[in-house]
């Protein structure tokens, strides 16, 4: 089993070098959405100790 999950992570981290390095563009507008992603939801948690505290 743990062989099964070292191949798989190999699999994944092989998959997202070629994407980096294929298609550059692609690859950061990913990255952006992650980050935008993360940002509003350490927002939402923000404004919901915000509420909290009123």
């Amino acid at each position: 089993m743990v062989q099964a999950k070292k191949i798989a992570l190999y699999v994944v981290v092989v998959f997202v070098l070629y994407t980096i390095i294929n298609f550059p563009q692609r690859a950061a507008d990913f990255v952006q959405v992650g980050f935008e992603g993360v940002s509003t939801a350490a927002q939402g948690v923000g404004d919901l100790m915000s509420q909290l505290i009123q």
